[in-house]
């Protein structure tokens, strides 16, 4: 099950190509949608003069070697690390999903891209596409049914939804239809496979389109917003207030 290539089967019924134009207008769906997102909420207007305004307040002028190291500290803190979450649980939850996901991601592209003709393909990839779909879909069940907040604060329950959930809704059914499809194709039965893989191509098809809706967008803003707040505490234009001494 994860040394094969799970798209080959697809390819036995689909136009020739089809998977790689669809990655690339999944792909094309993410931008167009981050940049509406950024127009329609005014996000980078925001960002522009919360800059402008920070340069006024600065104290001191950031050499480009400084700014580089925030930039570093950034990506392995808030980026690679989830470091800005306490909570050991979210930030494993999180942890989980972002990782898995970038996996998962990788090893589409790879299976799809430089071995969609190939059944039987280096190892490495069909395994970090199992890999990455089981850790997102720990982590984002995790999360889901124990760590939301409406869920664990308020005692919701779980399958109550608001339009906040539409990103984990959509990236949870995303991944479990996948790895339902791979299962249909060890049984070699078109009906089973081609029925589960349209499953799976309309909820991974939701999950890029709805970018404008969803908080897929979040991945993008909470690495410039931690850059941003890094950059004001060094170049003093930071108007939080700063941690008090301890004794």
């Amino acid at each position: 099950m994860a040394s094969a290539n799970p798209f080959f089967a697809a390819g036995e019924f689909l136009p020739a190509n089809f998977l790689q134009i669809y990655a690339v207008l999944m792909f094309l769906a993410v931008v167009a949608g981050t940049l509406y997102d950024l127009w329609h909420k005014r996000s980078a207007r925001f960002f522009a003069a919360q800059q402008q305004r920070a340069r006024a307040r600065a104290t001191r002028p950031l050499r480009s070697g400084e700014r580089a190291l925030l930039a570093a500290q950034t990506l392995l803190h808030e980026v690679a690390a989830s470091g800005e979450f306490c909570a050991w649980q979210r930030r494993l939850s999180h942890l989980l999903m972002s990782w898995g996901f970038v996996l998962y991601l990788l090893a589409t592209v790879a299976l799809v891209f430089l071995h969609a003709g190939n059944p039987q393909p280096p190892l490495l990839w069909p395994l970090l596409w199992n890999l990455g779909a089981v850790m997102v879909l720990v982590g984002g069940l995790w999360f889901f049914f124990v760590l939301r907040v409406d869920v664990a604060r308020e005692a919701r329950p779980p399958w109550r939804l608001v339009r906040a959930d539409l990103f984990i809704v959509t990236l949870l059914l995303s991944v479990a239809c996948a790895l339902l499809y791979e299962i249909a194709t060890l049984t070699r039965h078109p009906g089973a496979i081609q029925a589960t893989f349209i499953v799976y191509l309309f909820f991974t098809t939701l999950l890029f389109v709805t970018v404008p809706w969803s908080k897929f967008a979040h991945m993008f803003y909470k690495p410039a917003a931690a850059l941003q707040r890094r950059v004001e505490q060094a170049d003093g234009s930071s108007d939080l207030p700063r941690p008090a001494a301890r004794e």
